[in-house]
Parts: C-alpha cells; sequence; structure tokens
C-alpha cells in the first residue's frame, strides 16, 4: 500500500456544510482526515486528505476528483505519494 496526501481546495465562498460533504464523499472513496499517532488521534488541516491505497498517483487523484464533484462545481486537487512519515505541527487533536 501506497500512502498519499491529498489537498482539495473548494473555489469561491463554500459554507462548512459543504465541506462537511466533501468529507463524506472523500470518506467513501478510502480518503481519511484522522490519523493516530503515539500520544492521539490528529486531525489534518481543512480540504486535506490522507489514504492508503494500491493505485497510482493519477488514480488516486481521479478518486478525490470524482469525491469533489459530487459537492461542489469549481475545486482544486493537488496528490502526492510518499514512503516518508507524515510529519506535521500544531494539528487539532480530535477528542
Amino acid at each position: 500500500m501506497h500512502k498519499f496526501t491529498t489537498r482539495v481546495e473548494l473555489i469561491g465562498k463554500p459554507a462548512a456544510t459543504t465541506y462537511k460533504k466533501l468529507h463524506e464523499a472523500m470518506a467513501e472513496k478510502g480518503f481519511t482526515r484522522f490519523f493516530p499517532d503515539t500520544h492521539a488521534t490528529y486531525v489534518t488541516p481543512e480540504g486535506e486528505y490522507l489514504s492508503r491505497h494500491n493505485l497510482k498517483t493519477n488514480q488516486v487523484l481521479e478518486l478525490a476528483r470524482e469525491a469533489a464533484s459530487t459537492v461542489w462545481k469549481d475545486f482544486r486537487i493537488f496528490t502526492t505519494i510518499t514512503q516518508e512519515r507524515w510529519e506535521y505541527f500544531n494539528l487539532k487533536q480530535l477528542d
């Protein structure tokens, strides 16, 4: 399995409820905003998703495009693959 980070930016002025719908659509495609670490579970920044797939980067991008298109018309997506540990600073802990 490969690890991916995918950023989805909804262009314009989407309501918070629109991002909630995006989170749900992305979850249906295998993306998450939550990840456990040594002492807690953390939440990624708004519009940032993590996933593990046996796919190529362009296929993961297509999954994200399919999800985003169900909730918003105009958006940008950036997907990258990593073999390294995700590093972060000052992320919100899941309660």
